[in-house]
């Protein structure tokens, strides 16, 4: 990749019905693998802290870390579109979200920075949108809110839950948000939402019919430990190597013969 992937470039190619591929990464090394095998977008997840640091939920993840992970992936990726996670609370206010995704891009080299949830956030997604900061959100399931949740599980599945989200996603981009994941919803309801919306919608267990796919880099490899999440897929064990696995990936994200029926939530 030798052209500077851009929010411009995901909107167009979403118009052009054109899918971008989205995975994790939290080093220079795998960045550059990733942006080489012609990944657009590199999300820094707080999903670093159950990977490399090994703690049962993202919540411990600190602002700090999230920073110099982002640093770490910047090194490593020049074209790619970079976005990070804010951590737990690091939103917890309009302001407080200002001053912690302002460190995300000075300090990290974040392009854009993720906030989970709907309309509890639409104040602070409209705020860092004014003063210059591109937003994408996070609807389904929300992984910070795993202690209220009580698991991980499919969200939106009843007509009121699957209602909710998608007027969340619509006030969420009326405040400028940028672009969304939405996470193990049903493929329908994210199907509804990608054609609802004009941003591009990222999809993580939420069938095929979006605008782009994001896995954990350490699931796309097979090396995550523990049981591996119904919706991802070992492209390592066909692949002679880490980059041609990658690539692949990339290829069935395109083509979209990934998520496949096995990975696909109903």
């Amino acid at each position: 990749m030798t052209t500077a992937i851009t929010l411009s470039t995901l909107r167009a190619m979403k118009k052009r019905s054109e899918k971008f591929a989205t995975l994790t990464a939290y080093d220079a090394s795998f960045a550059s693998i990733l942006e080489r095998a012609g990944v657009e977008v590199i999300l820094v997840g707080d999903s670093l802290g159950m990977v490399i640091q090994g703690n049962t939920t993202t919540v411990p993840v600190t602002i700090d870390e999230t920073i110099y992970h982002t640093r770490c992936v910047r090194q490593g990726s020049r074209h790619t579109l970079l976005v990070a996670d804010m951590p737990f609370m690091s939103d917890a206010t309009p302001e407080l979200a200002l001053a912690n995704a302002a460190r995300l891009m000075k300090e990290g080299g974040a392009q854009v920075v993720k906030l989970e949830g709907g309309a509890v956030v639409v104040d602070t997604v409209r705020l860092l949108s004014e003063r210059g900061i591109p937003v994408c959100c996070h609807l389904g399931l929300l992984p910070q809110s795993i202690n209220k949740l009580g698991s991980y599980r499919v969200q939106g599945r009843d007509e009121a839950s699957a209602q909710r989200l998608l007027q969340e996603a619509a006030l969420l981009e009326a405040a400028g948000a940028e672009l969304l994941v939405l996470e193990c919803v049903p493929a329908a309801l994210a199907k509804e939402a990608r054609e609802a919306l004009t941003i591009p919608v990222i999809g993580i267990g939420a069938g095929v019919d979006t605008d782009s796919q994001v896995l954990v880099l350490y699931d796309l490899l097979g090396i995550t430990p523990g049981k591996r999440p119904r919706f991802s897929k070992n492209f390592l064990a066909e692949a002679g190597s880490v980059e041609a696995a990658i690539a692949e990936y990339v290829r069935q994200v395109k083509s979209g013969e990934f998520p496949a029926a096995e990975q696909i939530i109903a």
